[in-house]
């Protein structure tokens, strides 16, 4: 039974890290201007919108190779909390077209990536199965 949590573990990790990482992606390629406009916007330093790399780059590379995997899903739920006050404020209450919560996807993110911090990384995990942030 344990051999499933482990990979049950792995299969949630690579998922949420993969999905992530590919708005991570998007943000090396074309920049981070939209996001230190909201920032600045929201009256804070735009400065502060780079720090979108590490929720979006760094945070979701640990939770994958599974080494600090805690402290990287956190940094990746804090990271979808702010985009969902800074993005998606607006649509908290709405629905989609299709009958889903209009931010369905970034509460998924979110609430996986909680998950993932709560379950730590497992067994099948560079950084292993303990250690307090693994």
């Amino acid at each position: 039974m344990v051999a499933s949590q482990d990979l049950g573990k792995l299969i949630l990790r690579a998922a949420l890290a993969v999905l992530i990482l590919f708005h991570g992606f998007s943000k090396l390629v074309g920049g981070v201007g939209f996001i230190t406009g909201l920032v600045a916007k929201a009256g804070l330093p735009p400065a502060f919108g780079y720090l979108v790399y590490v929720g979006e780059i760094v945070a979701p590379l640990l939770v994958l190779a599974g080494v600090w995997t805690r402290a990287g899903a956190l940094v990746i739920a804090v990271n979808m909390a702010v985009a969902v006050f800074l993005v998606h404020r607006g649509e908290m209450f709405h629905m989609n077209e299709h009958g889903g919560a209009a931010i369905e996807l970034q509460a998924m993110y979110f609430f996986a990536a909680v998950a993932v911090m709560l379950l730590g990384a497992g067994r099948y995990s560079a950084g292993g199965s303990g250690g307090r942030w693994n």
